[in-house]
């Protein structure tokens, strides 16, 4: 299992890191709202690997029979390592890269809320809210705890679709 894990966790983490970093250049022109579309749309289609590890586990490990809680595990430790592929790209994004982004992201957050209205003290509260943030996201392991929570949950999601799709019992004799 280790061995389909780490191999299917590594193509998915590529692909992630990868469409991560193709999209950089274009961060400004993209902007923050569809940015977010652009990049869950990019883990979707990197974590769409969890299928074909799972079944490949099915196949050759589990003799053609795998149930869901094997499946399930097997695609989440895929998700897992993919995540983690994706912390690292972002850590070296963050601090080597684009080390504006929070800059950038507390003008956007303020600009938006000015927009929808909201009253001087509610964005001075946002504002004091969003400074506190990029001093903790300054912490590497905040950052990384931080980052590691946007993409786990899409891959848990298409690791548990995965196992119910691929679950098949032995044949019986």
């Amino acid at each position: 299992m280790k061995r389909t894990v780490l191999r299917f966790g590594l193509i998915s983490g590529a692909v992630m890191s990868l469409l991560m970093l193709a999209t950089l250049p274009f961060q400004d022109a993209i902007g923050f709202d569809k940015g977010a579309l652009v990049g869950y749309t990019g883990m979707v289609l990197a974590f769409l690997v969890i299928y074909f590890g799972v079944r490949s586990y099915r196949d050759k490990e589990g003799g053609g029979a795998v149930g869901f809680g094997r499946a399930f595990v097997v695609g989440a430790l895929i998700a897992v390592v993919s995540s983690a592929c994706y912390v690292a790209t972002w850590e070296v994004i963050y601090f080597a890269l684009a080390p504006d982004f929070m800059q950038k992201y507390e003008a956007y957050a303020l600009q938006k809320a000015k927009a929808a209205g909201e009253s001087e003290a509610a964005i001075e509260r946002k504002r004091a809210e969003m400074a506190e943030f990029a001093r903790m996201y300054r912490n590497p392991l905040f950052n990384a705890a931080i980052t590691f929570v946007e993409p786990l949950p899409v891959g848990l999601l298409i690791a548990a679709a995965s196992a119910v799709t691929l679950r098949r019992r032995p044949a019986r004799a």
